[in-house]
Order: C-alpha cells, then structure tokens, then sequence
C-alpha cells in the first residue's frame, strides 16, 4: 500500500530547501543590509546570532508544544511565522525591528525543526534515518541555489529583496498546502496502548536518559561543532596555512558544499539497507579525523582539493543520523528527546565560533585543525559508547 504521507513529506523538504537559503541569505546580503539599515557590517552580522538566539530559546518549548499539539499546527506556525523576517527585513529599515525579526527566524526554525524530524520518522518508520537525513539534503541545494538567484537579480537590476520576497511566497505556499495534507498521529502511551506494547518488546532493559541520551545529546553538539569550524574558517585556513590565494581559498568551500551534498545523497541509499545509523555516526568521524591530519602536514593543493571535499562528505549528516537514533532509544514524546539534540546543536553553533576564535587570536590558524580533530575523537568515543548501550538495551 502507498504510503499516505509521501505527498505531506514534500511539503515538509520544500521548507528545508528554502531553510538551506536562508541559512546564507543574511551573509549573502551584508552589503545590501549594511546600506538599508545604515549600520556597518559588524552589526549586520549580528542578525545570524540573533537567529540562533532565537532558536535556542524555542527548543526549550518547541519541543514539548509538538508532543502535545501534533507536530502539524507547529510546522504549519513556523512556515508562516518565517512570513514576518522574509518580508520584514528587506521593507523596513530599523535596526532593532529587524533583530527582533531575526529572533522570531530563530523561533521559527525551531518550530520547524521540532515538528519535521518527528513527523518524518512516524511517517516513514522503516526509513526513518534515511528521511531525516533528506532534510540535510535539501538544505545543501538550497544554499547551492542562493548564489544563483542572487547573481541573477543582480544581472537584470532587480531589488536583493526580491530574494526575501520569493521565499516569502514559497514559505506562504507551503504553509498553505500542509494545511491540507494529513500527518501521521503522534505516538504516546494515552492515544495507543498496543504501540506501546510494542516498543516495550523493543527493548532488553529500558534506555538511560543520564547514559546513552546525554552521550546522544553531545553528539548533537560535536557534530554541529565539526560542521561549523570547517564552514567558518576554511577559507582562512587555506590563506593562512596552506598557503592558497584568496581567490582559490574560497573555492574550497565549494568543494566541501559538493561533498556534504554527495554525502546525504549517499546516505540516503546505504542508511536502513546496508548500514545503521550509529555506525555511520562512527565511521564518518574517523575518516574526518584522518583528513585533517592530512590537510595539517600536507598542503598540495590537489591533496587539499580532495581531503575538503571528503571533509565536506564526512561531517554531513550525522547530526541528523543522532536525531534518528535518539528516537530510537526514546520512543515516547519525540519532539521532547530531539529539541534537546536540536540544542545541543545550537549551542555548538554559538559557541564554537567563540572559541576558535580565541584560539586563532591567542595561537594561530592552525589551531581550528586541532581543536577540530579533539572534537572529532570525541565524537568517535561518544558514538562507540552509544552502540555498546544500544547492544545491552536493543533487542
């Protein structure tokens, strides 16, 4: 039988690819943003920390307003909340409005995230670390796409606004359109005793919060971690390491986009059929760490060309990969178990900013390699620890 939610998960990728443009669009449009709102770009700059304010904020609830309300009226709200910051920036011009639009963002992608992971795991169960891993997907093709639109506007003198402004309209349709799509019913012990049945017989002995939880939370964290640094500082390090011109520099984060997209493509075939999900979650990070280490001694470019790329394939995915696993262990109340990966997350991508960059100020540039490689071990043990507790507690 045709599995009745195909139609409703289209609607659910359509809001990620249009999160994978919003991701960039702020650092995309510092320029045009410094000039509309006569603040220099430092401040402009400000905006994606108050998106991730925003996000981190929400997750404390989020999470809990999906389990309780159904995970259709929260993804439906932080389509059309996105309504007010795509359409707000570009037309006002106050520097305050816009951070608190900013935030609302924030909350929004909360809501989104909150309510797509669980809905996508209840409607494709048996696929379900290939469904979520999709969502990284499609936010890689989205942020490959902004480029163009941007350079086309550009090209036939449009307003940089009508780059808000289109999504606007996509995000306002597909709101529109998962207000008529059915959503799979939310799996808790009051609405389905034999479901609950079933997933006790899952389990040899019932998972620790405090153990494999909390070492899945931090994988949310490492995972964001080992992402971020390589997104903020590639460029530097190929300028001030590897001894590349600027011009080539910024190049390798097209290469590292290719393979993170390559990666989730890849995912999506092997994950369920050939592999588990936590032994991606081993895997990945020990090929990333081996890269590293090559890119530290080795600066030919065409070595360098190669390890960002497989860099890119291998620190792809795997944040979406714990959020499938901790579902796994934690069946009940699945907005709740995956807001707090969804945090950890968020924390790492307002810290680790923070960090290296008092690293690279205090030691230099090449301390984002290592910092990186202790957090790539670390995830490594965090991971082997999971699929040890997952042998004693999963029958």
């Amino acid at each position: 039988m045709k599995n009745p939610y195909i139609k409703t998960s289209f609607g659910m990728y359509l809001n990620y690819f249009m999160l994978g443009m919003i991701n960039i669009i702020i650092a995309s449009n510092m320029g045009n943003l410094s000039a509309n709102y006569d603040q220099p770009v430092e401040r402009i700059s400000l905006l994606v920390s108050a998106i991730g304010i925003g996000k981190l904020v929400a997750l404390f609830f989020a999470g809990r307003l999906s389990d309780k309300l159904g995970r259709k009226p929260i993804i439906i709200t932080g389509s059309f909340l996105y309504l007010l910051f795509l359409i707000g920036i570009p037309l006002l011009s106050s520097y305050p409005v816009a951070f608190a639009l900013a935030i609302t963002a924030g909350i929004a992608n909360s809501l989104l995230d909150s309510g797509t992971y669980p809905a996508l795991i209840e409607s494709f169960p048996k696929q379900s670390s290939s469904a979520t891993v999709l969502v990284k997907a499609m936010v890689s093709i989205g942020a490959t796409l902004l480029p163009v639109i941007l350079a086309f506007l550009a090209s036939h003198d449009l307003s940089w606004g009508w780059s808000f402004y289109l999504l606007a309209v996509l995000f306002l349709i597909s709101g529109m359109y998962l207000i008529f799509m059915p959503f799979p019913a939310v799996n808790t012990n009051d609405k389905n005793e034999k479901t609950s049945e079933a997933q006790d017989n899952r389990f040899k002995e019932k998972p620790k919060f405090w153990g494999e939880g909390l070492a899945i939370i931090l994988i949310g964290f490492t995972s964001t971690a080992l992402f971020v640094v390589w997104q903020t500082w590639l460029p530097e390090l190929g300028t001030g390491f590897m001894d590349l011109s600027e011009n080539v520099a910024v190049q390798l984060l097209s290469y590292f986009s290719i393979g993170a997209l390559v990666s989730v493509l890849l995912l999506a075939v092997v994950l369920d059929k050939f592999m588990k999900p936590i032994t991606i979650m081993i895997i990945y990070p020990a090929v990333a760490f081996v890269s590293m280490l090559m890119l530290f001694f080795v600066h030919s470019y065409p070595v360098v060309i190669i390890f960002t790329f497989i860099l890119g394939l291998s620190t792809s995915g795997i944040f979406q990969l714990a959020i499938s696993v901790m579902t796994d262990f934690f069946v009940e109340n699945k907005g709740t178990t995956t807001s707090y990966v969804n945090i950890a997350g968020s924390v790492a991508f307002i810290l680790v900013p923070i960090i290296t960059s008092s690293l690279v100020g205090g030691i230099g540039i090449s301390m984002t390699l290592v910092f990186d490689m202790v957090i790539a071990v670390l995830s490594i043990l965090l991971a082997v620890f999971v699929l040890y507790r997952g042998k004693k507690v999963l029958n």
